[in-house]
Order: C-alpha cells, then structure tokens, then sequence
C-alpha cells in the first residue's frame, strides 16, 4: 500500500476495511499493490479505480484580507501578479495536489518563483495558518475544525483514485469495493 500525502485521508477507511477482513496492510512506496492518489495522472497505465471524490480549494489565513476569490484573482496571486503581500505556498511540481491545481487553476501559467513549498497539506496548512499573508492549496478533506485556515476559492472537485498493478482481484478487489462505499 502507497498514498500520496493529498490521499492520505483514505487510509483510515482503507486501514478499518482491512482490519475487518482481518487483513494486514504494509505500508511501502516500493512496488505496492494499491495506490492511492487524488486525480488523474498524466497518463494512466495500470487499472484505476475510483474509491472517493475530494475538492481542491485555496485558503487563506482566517485573519487574510483575502476574500472569495474569482479565477483570475487566484492566478494572479499564484503568479505573482497580485496582491504583492501575499505569500503564495504550493507544493513540488510532480505533487498531485500541485499537478491539480496546474490543470484546474493555473490552466498554463507558471506559478510565482517566490513561492514557498509544503510537502504535505499538513505542513501546508501550518504555514497558511501561522502567517495572516499567506495563501495556500488544499485537498477539503484536509481542512479540518479548529483550524486557523478559511476557503477562498473552490477549484471543483477531483477523484480520489486506487491504481494496481494489474485488475484487481481477490483481497486487493474486497479492500477497494470497501474503501469505495
């Protein structure tokens, strides 16, 4: 088993499923049997399965003067264009959640150079919520109570996918079929 950190919110259904089908799952990036990941990749070359669905919105400080945002307003911030206060976070380029936000948002246009970089939503969500300037990325499912974060802008949503190695059957077949309801 393999998730990215924008999928992560699966494995606690994935880890309940597989606990009652007394069924042990071993975490690996190494040649695993299920991954998961938000969105569609470039190029699909192993079976995909759709197990859930998430929404990729941008946020901001709770505090940010930064209001519902249009389109063009979030890519003028991402571009550097924008409010010149803001301190526009993403993640690395081959990151799912950064792939998104490419199709969806930036349809093109490249993001600020001065763009700080989270490895997760969860370090995403610690520097949009200690900096009142910042403005981030992230998956809703990851946008949890208590934070000092807020939506902005909704960029629609994104399937959360499980891809294998080959059709999945078997234990493999009963763990999807159950993270899926």
């Amino acid at each position: 088993m393999y998730s990215t950190s924008a999928a992560m919110p699966w494995l606690a259904e994935l880890y309940s499923c597989a606990e009652d089908m007394n069924v042990a799952i071993d975490m690996s990036a190494s040649s695993p049997e299920i991954s998961l990941r938000l969105g569609e990749p470039e190029t699909i070359i192993s079976p995909a399965y759709q197990v859930g669905e998430d929404e990729l919105i941008v946020v901001t400080h709770r505090d940010s003067q930064l209001q519902n945002l249009t389109l063009e307003e979030v890519q003028s911030l991402f571009t550097g264009s924008g409010n010149p206060s803001a301190q526009v976070w993403v993640y690395s380029s081959d990151a799912d959640m950064q792939v998104l936000f490419e199709q969806l948002v930036m349809k093109g246009r490249s993001v600020s150079s001065f763009a700080k970089v989270a490895v997760s939503p969860q370090k995403m969500s610690e520097a949009v919520g200690s900096d009142s300037n910042a403005v981030g990325i992230l998956p809703r499912s990851s946008m949890g109570s208590g934070q000092n974060i807020r939506e902005v802008y909704s960029a629609g949503k994104v399937p959360v996918l499980a891809t294998t190695k080959v059709e999945a059957t078997g234990i493999v077949r009963e763990l999807l079929v159950c993270v899926s309801k």
